[in-house]
């Protein structure tokens, strides 16, 4: 296939990522395997092999030299370009069965279906691999399956140590089959979750002391990143050990990735919001329902929220500032709309217009700066800028879903995404890779370096033609002036700090009288 290309003075890339070359321009990004740093290792034929759902699947081995390209639209000239290794079983696996110690964590914050991966990954190792041993990282875990009155008897009444933190608990507890059967009709985790805790020495002491070899680590940017200090820690030292992500965002902001489990749950749960706003909105007189939308610094589930609604008329996001009086303003925008329909919804990601509001100096444990409510603050100044008026009598409803979208169990299409993530990853795992992200590109599940995860945030594309549908079906107005559309076209994208909505010149905004 070609050579694998080093480059000089990057020694953490080498360790996270394979430059594999290949004729008329492919590159394939290759993630790290044992072989990488261990020699002489013992390789044992598939279990796979001898499984009987796999009798009747023609070819369930995945071809060594399989990969995904990154990208799909091309022209005729186009060099074959960046591609990923195909996730899926392989002939020989690098773990005996009864040799595997796995384990199981998650971070961050809740999102529907991390019950569901839970799940999956046991019943994968169990079923198609034999694995019997797996654990989660959880030093409180038995009280989610205990009734108030057990709880009381137990005289337990810690916090959970889920996330990171739960390598520094003593205990952990065993995840059977029938332990986790049920699972993916709850929303949260049953491991429980926190933000940081993370200290790399510590955690990797506490893998190698247990004995495990296989680590899943389910959660979101700053989680990988963890992971990816953890697989560095661990190469180091020499262990055979499987450090494997999991993806997990309700914002959809991880790149690479298509999308990431419980997006779809969220936005169609969102939906509710918005209906409940917009009948409120409907059956008051110039009645406006505002609903807030999670989406800290990518506007994604706001975005796909109101194209799936069609009863939203302004959705404002992060990544397409706003301004709120004068000519083209927000205020304008609303009372035209109001004058024309009786009514109007409007829905706000969490992180947009932050610009627009006194800055915030803390941060949460992960290092998250903490928002200031975008949504209690637009909905007050909307009251505010219309009783002045003293024209037009305002009915404002505003609906804040936050934490019911997330803490959901995830619907059918993200349980199917669920299985193949968590599927995916226990293939990978037991085939010898470590230092990966599972994740779907362009529709086929595939094994992503982690460094490519942790390079950069997704976010929503303004000059891309899924914003334009937006504003076409909104009718909305893109809240840019003529220069800064420009600036967007050039750049990719735009900035939206505090000193470039100072500098825009009020005098070419867009009207819509």
């Amino acid at each position: 296939m070609g050579s694998e290309k080093k480059r000089d003075g990057e020694e953490d890339t080498s360790i996270f990522m394979k430059e594999v070359t290949g004729e008329f321009g492919y590159v394939l990004q290759d993630v790290p395997h044992f072989t990488d740093y261990i020699q002489n290792l013992t390789t044992y034929p598939n279990p796979i092999a001898s499984n009987p759902a796999y009798s009747v699947v023609k070819q369930y081995f995945v071809d060594m030299d399989d990969s995904i390209p990154l990208k799909i639209v091309v022209h005729k000239d186009t060099p074959r370009g960046i591609h990923l290794r195909r996730a899926g079983p392989r002939q020989k696996v690098y773990f005996a069965p009864e040799d595997v110690i796995a384990c199981i964590v998650t971070c961050g914050g809740l999102c529907p279906g991390l019950n569901t991966v839970i799940r999956e990954i046991v019943y994968s190792l169990d079923y198609m691999y034999g694995v019997k041993k797996v654990l989660g990282i959880d030093d409180t875990f038995p009280e989610v399956f205990m009734t108030p009155s057990e709880m009381m008897e137990s005289q337990r009444f810690e916090p959970l140590l889920g996330g990171y933190r739960g390598f520094y608990a003593k205990n952990t507890i065993e995840l059977t089959q029938k332990l986790v059967n049920d699972i993916h009709k709850r929303g949260g985790t049953i491991l429980g979750t926190s933000r940081g805790g993370h200290d790399t020495t510590k955690i990797v002491n506490s893998i190698q002391d247990r004995g495990i070899n296989q680590v899943y680590i389910i959660g979101g940017d700053g989680t990988q990143k963890g992971a990816a200090a953890i697989y560095k820690e661990i190469r180091r030292r020499g262990l055979k050990v499987a450090v494997v992500g999991i993806p997990k965002t309700i914002d959809n902001d991880i790149p690479i990735i298509d999308k990431s489990f419980g997006f779809d749950t969220a936005v169609e749960e969102a939906q509710r919001a918005i209906n409940a706003a917009h009948v409120e909105a409907q059956s008051a007189e110039n009645g406006l329902g505002l609903v807030k939308l999670m989406g800290r610094y990518s506007g994604f589930i706001a975005m796909y929220a109101t194209l799936a609604s069609r009863d939203v008329d302004c959705c404002l996001i992060p990544e397409s500032p706003f301004y709120l009086e004068g000519t083209g303003g927000l205020f304008e925008y609303i009372e035209k709309r109001i004058k024309e329909n009786g009514h109007m919804v409007i829905v706000v990601a969490e992180g947009a217009g932050q610009e627009l509001l006194a800055e915030k100096s803390e941060q949460d444990a992960s290092g998250n700066k903490l928002l200031q409510d975008v949504g209690l603050w637009l909905s007050e100044k909307i009251k505010e800028h219309f009783a002045k008026l003293n024209k037009m009598p305002l009915t404002l409803k505003y609906i804040d879903p936050t934490y019911m979208i997330r803490a959901i169990p995830s619907n059918a299409s993200d349980n199917v995404y669920c299985t193949l993530l968590a599927q995916s990853a226990v293939h990978g795992a037991m085939a010898g890779f470590t230092g990966f992200t599972s994740g779907l590109v362009h529709g086929r599940q595939s094994y992503i370096p982690f460094n490519r995860i942790n390079e950069h945030r997704n976010s929503v594309v303004i000059t891309d033609r899924m914003w334009a549908r937006l504003l076409s079906s909104t009718n909305q107005p893109s809240f840019l002036e003529p220069r800064r559309i420009e600036e967007a076209l050039v750049n990719g994208s735009i900035t939206s700090s505090g000193d470039d909505m100072h500098d825009l010149d009020l005098s070419h905004k867009f009207s819509y009288a």
